[in-house]
């Protein structure tokens, strides 16, 4: 098994609440974690249909049966449970008694925001990181290779190519569970709709213009995006709060966490392909936005990453607000640095002189270096700028 840098964070949210819930997108990696770092304990998947009837009928039978605590995989599934694990946890006053799964993250939130708030430490699980690969040497050796692999843990320990897992996945996991979220008729139009908004990564969100393209209703296309992020598809990255006096845009920009999915959905196929496609540099942010997010949730941490844009179309890519300290990260593919990278960086820090900062660069090639106080990571040195985190 590859070390997760979440397991750290997950134990000690196992020292400090009765019950833990880990969630993430499917195939991240949450039931090989759990059943890692908890060996000791019982394992019961409520994808089981014997286990999710037993568990409907008669929770308080189910849940007898483990007086010394279990993991309970996918408990979304048996909503019934949640009620009467706060009677449990209130009775025995013992913590890191019960490990909870989930791959919708709304749906169990607000089932523990119900029943067990105060009760539950949460923890995000993402795909693998870089620096996770890397540790154990299965990371591919170029930026191209990185974006079509992506990330998802499948895809490192079978013999699988990307693109046949990402349409298993995708028929699999996405579709089926978005089924039983909503009632979709033309699964087709679904279809179309997953790959209009790959097609948008990186870019403002507009839901009229996504719906248009779609053929759906404006109201249709804001339901189905909320399941995108639901399930850990797609994150919303928020414009910046503060406008320093200017007038800045008001709509978020769109990511997929994982920049292999989205290339599957692109239709890219090899990593020629994705070396002269126009959407290289979109993924490439998606993998920058998302190695940070898994930094964030590894540590148990708020993501708290913005974008800065103004209503001339000046921009800059990534902000990162800790206390009075602001870091700036512009995102560039390209692999040879030129003073355009960083200028309208340098001119936004003169905007902002009563914040701290530390700009970056994260770029397309292979050198690490300080230009005009700039400092120029390249792709596969980015968890040098993570080290910078809080």
């Amino acid at each position: 098994m590859i070390d997760r840098k979440a397991a750290a964070t997950l134990k000690q949210l196992a020292k400090g609440f009765p019950v833990v819930a880990i969630t993430g997108p499917r195939q991240s990696g949450k039931t090989t974690l759990a059943k890692f770092v908890f060996a000791n304990k019982p394992y019961v998947s409520l994808e089981d249909p014997d286990q999710i009837e037993f568990a409907t009928t008669d929770p308080r039978g189910f849940l007898a049966r483990y007086q010394e605590g279990a993991i309970l995989d996918e408990i979304q599934r048996a909503p019934s449970l949640f009620s009467y694990l706060q009677g449990i946890v209130d009775e025995k006053h013992q913590t890191g008694l019960f490990i909870i799964t989930g791959s919708e993250q709304f749906g169990l939130i607000s089932k523990i925001t119900q029943s067990l708030a105060g009760r539950v430490g949460l923890l995000q699980l993402l795909p693998f990181s870089l620096e996770e690969l890397k540790s154990v040497e299965l990371s591919p050796k170029t930026l191209d290779a990185t974006l079509l692999k992506g990330f998802y843990p499948p895809i490192y320990d079978r013999s699988i190519s990307p693109s046949v897992w990402y349409a298993n996945y995708v028929s699999t996991y996405v579709e089926r569970d978005v089924r039983q979220m909503l009632e979709i008729k033309d699964l087709s139009t679904f279809q179309r709709f997953l790959r209009m908004t790959a097609a948008r990564t990186g870019q403002l969100l507009n839901l009229s213009s996504l719906a248009n393209d779609c053929g759906i209703t404006h109201n249709t296309a804001k339901a189905w995006l909320s399941i995108l992020e639901a399930s850990y598809i797609v994150f919303l990255l928020k414009p910046f709060h503060n406008n320093f006096g200017k007038r800045l845009t008001k709509a978020p920009k769109i990511y997929f966490y994982d920049p292999g999915l989205a290339a599957w959905l692109l239709g890219i196929k090899d990593v020629q392909q994705i070396a002269i496609h126009s959407m290289r540099g979109p993924l490439f942010e998606s993998f920058v936005v998302s190695e940070i997010l898994k930094d964030k949730c590894n540590k148990g941490l708020d993501a708290n990453l913005d974008f800065w844009r103004d209503n001339t179309g000046n921009e800059i890519d990534i902000l990162i607000e800790e206390a009075r300290t602001i870091i700036p990260i512009e995102v560039k593919s390209g692999q040879t640095v030129s003073r355009d990278f960083y200028a309208y960086l340098k001119k936004w820090l003169s905007d902002i002189s009563n914040f701290k900062s530390q700009p970056y660069v994260v770029y397309g090639g292979q050198e690490s270096f300080n230009r005009e106080g700039v400092e120029i990571l390249p792709w596969n040195k980015i968890d040098k700028l993570l080290e910078k985190l809080l």
